[in-house]
């Protein structure tokens, strides 16, 4: 573990900061390719769950900014990294920006996944930055983000991922990151900003949200899903004693998409979804 710790840390420091301020769903892969040919021009960004690019005819559309929402405990994380380590596996950087968890547990985390490979971190291709360490490099100590800072923060995240060539990007959480922001304007501000500078660089985002058990909202401070391409909900849901995690696709733009309610299962071999029929039985 040690050596792989050693690869992160060369990774999570680049020179931007010295330059700056001080599912197991019936269907083949040619089901795939023909929906995806079906529904439109749209370059996709393939999540590498068979599941959910099948839900998706194809996968996300490349460049849109995706909210990954809901309440603790449903999976959200784990979806995010698996999403980033099947791109990496393929060739594409991958970026995790992780809130309020340390990089080294999340590592922690995700080794027993029998898909992740640590040569996909020794190689760059998968990055993980703590971005507490982002705000105290720029010198960001305040409980409260100014219009100037969040301009900075913004565009700290974009030169990051420019530098990196990353096209598949995390923040974990901005709902972590929109506590600094506090008005409605500033999230708002923030989160147009950096969607609009990682779709330039043709980077596929997804920006983990956070919702009580209880909401009827997609999102904390009801900013975040109205500026979304798309919102993916993740909830649990009991049936007969037992707690079953659960994902359905709320919107997306630039494809179809089927807007059913799947069950979601955490293995060893990654992500499976299977359809939740009705009478809440699975399929």
């Amino acid at each position: 573990m040690e050596s792989l710790e050693a690869s992160v840390d060369e990774m999570v420091v680049p020179s931007l900061f010295c330059n700056r301020k001080e599912t197991i769903i019936s269907g083949s892969r040619h089901s795939q390719e023909s929906m995806v040919q079906k529904s439109g021009e749209r370059e996709r960004c393939a999540t590498g769950l068979e599941g959910l690019d099948t839900i998706l005819y194809g996968g996300i559309p490349r460049a849109n900014t995706i909210l990954l929402t809901g309440s603790c405990g449903t999976g959200k994380t784990s979806l995010a990294l698996e999403f980033l380590i099947h791109g990496a596996i393929k060739g594409e950087n991958s970026l995790f920006i992780s809130v309020t968890e340390n990089s080294e547990k999340l590592l922690q985390n995700i080794m027993p996944y029998k898909f992740f490979d640590k040569n996909l971190i020794k190689s760059g291709r998968l990055v993980f930055v703590d971005l507490p360490i982002m705000y105290e490099r720029l010198g960001m100590t305040k409980a409260e983000l100014s219009m100037e800072e969040i301009d900075l923060l913004a565009a700290a995240i974009s030169d990051l991922a420019a530098e990196l060539g990353t096209k598949r990007l995390v923040i974990d959480s901005i709902t972590s990151v929109c506590y600094k922001l506090k008005t409605s304007e500033k999230i708002r501000d923030f989160i147009l900003k950096l969607g609009k500078a990682l779709s330039d660089l043709n980077c596929t985002s997804i920006l983990v949200g956070e919702v009580p058990a209880d909401s009827t909202a997609y999102s904390s401070f009801g900013v975040e899903e109205a500026i979304a391409d798309g919102i993916i909900l993740m909830a649990n849901m009991e049936r007969r004693g037992d707690l079953l995690r659960t994902l359905q696709v709320i919107k997306m733009r630039g494809t179809m998409h089927s807007r059913a309610k799947y069950v979601l299962d955490l293995t060893p071999m990654g992500v499976l979804l299977v359809p939740l029929l009705k009478g809440g039985s699975t399929g």
